[in-house]
């Protein structure tokens, strides 16, 4: 099964900013999105961003314009630039993998903003 690490995630402060990453052990089936998610403290988890095979790209309304998920077309990775972070984007940070066939989910990354 397609594996995914994420890496990044750290403490920053309020209007700072922080790159995430994602790296799977293999490209998914066939047509596939690979997405950021996030879940924080007593919520339930949420779309952040996410990117297809073909490069369309889509946004959670609470962070377009502040985040940017883009890709390294030489390995199946993606990344998240997140821009002017608030105390409200602290959350754990998971990276999903939609295939064909299946998917996959990280262990996640967590992310915390200080006020």
């Amino acid at each position: 099964q397609l594996q995914l690490v994420e890496s990044g995630g750290t403490l920053v402060e309020t209007g700072g900013s922080l790159t995430l990453s994602c790296q799977a052990s293999e490209y998914p089936s066939g047509f596939y999105v690979m997405a950021w998610y996030r879940q924080a403290p007593g919520k339930e988890r949420e779309h952040v961003a996410d990117i297809s095979k073909f490069g369309i790209t889509k946004y959670n309304p609470s962070v377009e314009g502040r985040f940017t998920i883009s890709r390294d077309n030489a390995r199946p990775t993606i990344f998240l630039q997140m821009d002017k972070l608030g105390p409200e984007d602290t959350a754990v940070y998971y990276c999903l993998a939609i295939g064909a066939t299946d998917d996959s989910w990280g262990q996640g990354t967590q992310v915390i903003v200080s006020s």
